[in-house]
């Protein structure tokens, strides 16, 4: 009988925890925030969790899917993202010319 309520439990807490635990409970909480994921950030967030997101073991999803360690992911965007320029620089202002000075006063 004290097997039997405690597998209650268990069945009760597991069905009551899993809406917020693992990679769609964190896709359900954003999407109750956001209301709509588009297709871009949802893509982004599967990124992040496969190859950013590290167990205590030190492995990502993909590492452990493909059984081999990934490149690294911010390596990899680097790779492929154009990064902007730098910024002009700063120019000094001119200085007003003395002829102009004179026909003002």
């Amino acid at each position: 009988m004290l097997e039997t309520v405690a597998l209650d439990c268990a069945q009760v807490f597991q069905r009551s925890s899993s809406c917020v635990e693992g990679r769609n409970g964190q896709l359900a909480l954003r999407h109750h925030s956001l209301h709509r994921l588009t297709d871009r950030k949802l893509a982004a967030l599967t990124t992040v969790h496969n190859y950013f997101i590290r167990r205590s073991d030190g492995t990502t999803a993909a590492e452990r899917f493909f059984g081999a360690k990934p490149k690294d992911l911010l390596a990899w965007i680097l790779e492929r993202v154009d990064l902007p320029g730098w910024s002009a620089q700063k120019r000094s202002q001119p200085q007003p010319k003395a002829y102009l000075l004179l026909v003002a006063t």
